[in-house]
Order: structure tokens, then C-alpha cells, then sequence
């Protein structure tokens, strides 16, 4: 159960960094742009930490 709620995380993180990034390139704002590089990266972590999980749990 635990690997769905990192998936659902892990996107969310991806969608609200990708909204950052594009936000601070609008602005160019380079520290929105690489705030939303993090965390599209830590979604992606956590997406690919739920994917590990529910490998496990099968």
C-alpha cells in the first residue's frame, strides 16, 4: 500500500515542480527554475521508490 501513496506523491512532486520551472522561465527567475527542477527529481525518486515497493510487496 505504502508504494501507491509514494507513486501518487512522486507525480505530484513532478506536476508542481514542472508549474515551478515553467513559472520561473516565464519570470526568468532562475531559483523558481531549478526549485522546480528539485522537485521533479524528488518526485521521480519517490515515483520510482513506490515502483520498488510494490515489486516487493508481490
Amino acid at each position: 500500500m505504502g508504494g501507491f501513496k509514494d507513486k501518487i506523491e512522486g507525480a505530484v512532486d513532478k506536476v508542481k515542480g514542472e508549474a515551478k520551472e515553467q513559472y520561473g522561465k516565464l519570470m526568468d527567475d532562475k531559483s523558481k527554475q531549478v526549485e522546480g527542477k528539485v522537485d521533479k527529481a524528488k518526485g521521480s525518486v519517490k515515483k520510482a521508490s513506490g515502483d520498488i515497493k510494490n515489486s516487493l510487496d508481490k
